[in-house]
């Protein structure tokens, strides 16, 4: 069973990302800063105080169309106004999905938020907008098994990646969302873009489940990326034994992350 992580930027990168996901043989792939904007398709522009970025209108769709064997699952943690290409404002939703092999029993489902709550904005702030996080709960059929997946997309705070109170807290209402998903004998797969440093607090209070960070010091940022700054992504595991293959995606380029891929045992 394959999982991968990749915060996917708006999809600003589509063309690159869409040859990526034709074969990157994903059972669940957990994608972060996905957009859907009903009222336009291709391209728009978010801006907020600090960026303008191009982004697909409909991430989602996009994506959905291109895995037609997945169940795609969306999050909306809040919802802003983008521009399409005429200049004519539209409003986006804007969250996480997770796509999901049909050939996996999907026996749970459950998002929340872990920071905040959904909010419609007059303008993008360049910060401190709320976050949720989606869990699915999959049976992988030839290992048989249970494994549940966690997607978290973790708060931007334009200080930096330090930890404060709200990323405290934002990690024990994750470690909440964990333990209410998953059950007994679960493999537990935590993983996206948590925007925190290494050392943070967060994996402490991960470790309180019983979840290892795979990840640790390395870098998780593409060339996309100019910051010094190069950690973002993670992904833990509840048992390390049943990692068969684990790697941090350095080409292809399809985002200003790398893709975190995850194999299995059986």
């Amino acid at each position: 069973m394959r999982i991968i992580s990749l915060n996917a930027w708006g999809g600003a990168m589509f063309d690159d990302l869409a040859r990526w996901l034709d074969t990157c043989d994903a059972d669940v792939l957990c994608l972060q800063e996905v957009t859907h904007t009903p009222t336009a398709g291709g391209w728009t522009r978010f801006e907020d105080d600090e960026r303008s970025l191009p982004q697909r209108a409909d991430l989602l769709g996009d994506v959905r169309a291109l895995l037609p064997r997945h169940h795609g699952l969306f999050a909306v943690s809040d919802s802003g106004p983008v521009q399409d290409q005429e200049g004519r404002t539209h409003r986006e939703d804007f969250g996480l999905a997770t796509f999901a092999a049909t050939a996996l029993p999907l026996v749970g489902v459950r998002s929340a938020f872990v920071h905040g709550a959904y909010l419609e904005h007059d303008r993008y702030p360049s910060g401190g907008r709320p976050r949720a996080a989606l869990a699915v709960r999959v049976f992988d059929r030839p290992a048989r098994r249970f494994v549940t997946v966690v997607n978290l997309h973790g708060l931007r705070d334009p200080a930096g990646k330090a930890d404060t109170p709200e990323r405290l807290a934002q990690a024990e209402r994750l470690a909440g969302l964990v333990g209410s998903v998953r059950e007994d004998g679960d493999l537990t797969v935590v993983c996206g873009d948590f925007n925190v440093l290494p050392g943070s607090e967060t994996f402490r209070v991960l470790a309180g489940l019983g979840l290892t960070d795979l990840v640790l010091g390395a870098d998780t940022r593409t060339s996309r990326y100019p910051k010094p700054v190069r950690h973002a992504s993670y992904l833990l595991v509840s048992d390390p034994a049943a990692v068969k293959h684990f790697e941090i995606m350095a080409t292809p380029e399809v985002s200003d992350h790398r893709a975190l891929i995850l194999d299995l045992q059986r």
